[in-house]
């Protein structure tokens, strides 16, 4: 049944509705059959770049998780640096960076 003690991680495509938009962060309605997914899940989770959308943005390297279900918790959002040389995300917390250099 859905009360498994173990957990299960599946990752689901979003729909092309979201590259119509001019804000492109994605929303739980982006989601691909998103009924059932809003539904039976119990944390959804995105990535958002910006600046795979924006080449001139300010924010560089930065990804956005964002925890758009959680089930018995709360909502929000944290910003992690992505390392695309390395495939890696790591802690944004120390703002003392120069973002536009990281690789």
């Amino acid at each position: 049944g859905l009360n498994s003690p173990l957990p299960v991680l599946a990752a689901a495509q979003l729909s092309r509705a979201i590259e119509q938009r001019a804000d492109k962060e994605p929303q739980l309605s982006d989601l691909r059959e998103s009924g059932s997914l809003e539904q039976d899940a119990d944390v959804v989770m995105f990535i958002h770049r910006q600046d795979m959308y924006e080449k001139d943005t300010t924010r560089p390297n930065v990804a956005e998780i964002k925890i758009a279900k959680h089930r018995n918790g709360p909502t929000g959002s944290i910003e992690l640096i992505f390392r695309s040389g390395l495939a890696k995300f790591e802690n944004a917390a120390t703002r003392d960076i120069d973002l536009s250099k990281i690789a």
